[in-house]
């Protein structure tokens, strides 16, 4: 008589809402740092010094938390991480992704567009991360 045990991916499973949350509060405060951090704090260090003193860590750290927020959503226990959701998490990262790269690459000679002229190259590595991110999700589709 054979006993196998039943595989872990064998039912849907139950949505994890703390790491739904999780994500979404990652790439929410990630998205209103870089924007807070362009539009009010980079070009008046008066406005809040700490934050100015980071200079460009504060694009690792608003872009890092939505990339981690991301990533973390992939996970089977949120609505990105299962069935058509991982399409769309899929899709939707290489289609900001290179769209992002794009857009920069058109806006790189126009010294007053918002963000892109800011951040330089750095651009490049928002793409190309958003654009990874889209690979984690393809590891995840069945």
């Amino acid at each position: 008589m054979s006993t196998a045990s039943p595989s872990k991916y064998a039912g849907p499973g139950k949505l994890n809402l703390v790491r739904t949350g999780i994500s979404a509060a990652l790439v929410v405060i990630g998205i209103v740092w870089v924007l807070f951090y362009d539009f009010v704090v980079f070009d008046d260090p008066t406005k809040m010094k700490w934050m100015y003193d980071l200079a460009d860590w504060n694009w690792l750290i608003g872009f890092g938390m939505v990339i981690v927020g991301l990533v973390l959503a992939s996970h089977k226990g949120t609505p990105l991480g299962r069935g058509r959701g991982v399409v769309i998490g899929m899709l939707s990262c290489f289609l900001i992704g290179l769209t992002w790269i794009v857009l920069y690459y058109f806006t790189a000679n126009e010294t007053d567009f918002p963000l892109f002229s800011d951040l330089g190259q750095y651009n490049l590595l928002v793409g190309i991360s958003l654009m990874a991110t889209g690979f984690v999700y393809a590891t995840k589709w069945e």
